[in-house]
């Protein structure tokens, strides 16, 4: 990846740098507690690691649930920009506190048990990597800490449909 260059005038960029990103508060929250800055698929990386917070989640009531996935998706919007603004790349690949909201909402009264945890887990990069509409939509569209977080909320709430209409479909057979 090339270093963008500033024009005349404009902030100087800087480059992407583990130290920088996991010393600062938004940086740290941008790269997902640093597994955004895995040099293979960190995307997934990154959703692997999402789940270690979502263990603790997954115990809060669902109006609770849903509260802290908004205010980390609110914080994450606020991170993403925050790196955008000094690397001047619109879609940081170490950014991956988008994947930590889409999992999470996938997970949404997900059922007891692995196999479902896991179904989420693979839906959700499935429909992160595929970007059905309105996912590729919002990311070629949106741009800052808006178009990096959207995308990955749209992955995870067809994630979630899938998840909530298969348990109802099983849970009617049985």
């Amino acid at each position: 990846m090339s270093e963008p260059t500033a024009a005349a005038g404009a902030t100087a960029y800087q480059p992407l740098n583990a130290r920088t990103m996991l010393v600062h508060p938004l940086g740290w929250l941008a790269t997902g507690a640093g597994s955004g800055l895995s040099p293979r698929a960190p995307g997934t990386a990154g959703s692997i690691a999402g789940l270690l917070p979502w263990l603790l989640l997954a115990q809060l009531p669902p109006l609770a649930y849903l509260a802290v996935t908004a205010l980390v998706f609110v914080l994450g919007t606020w991170s993403a920009n925050w790196v955008i603004a000094r690397t001047g790349v619109q879609d940081p690949g170490a950014v991956v506190v988008d994947e930590w909201v889409g999992l999470w909402l996938a997970l949404f009264l997900v059922p007891a048990g692995w196999a479902w945890v896991l179904a989420g887990f693979v839906l959700f990069r499935l429909f992160d990597i595929l970007k059905p509409w309105p996912c590729s939509w919002a990311d070629r569209r949106l741009k800052g800490g808006m178009g990096v977080m959207i995308d990955d909320v749209f992955a995870g709430l067809y994630a979630l449909a899938l998840l909530q209409a298969a348990s109802w479909v099983l849970a009617r057979a049985a």
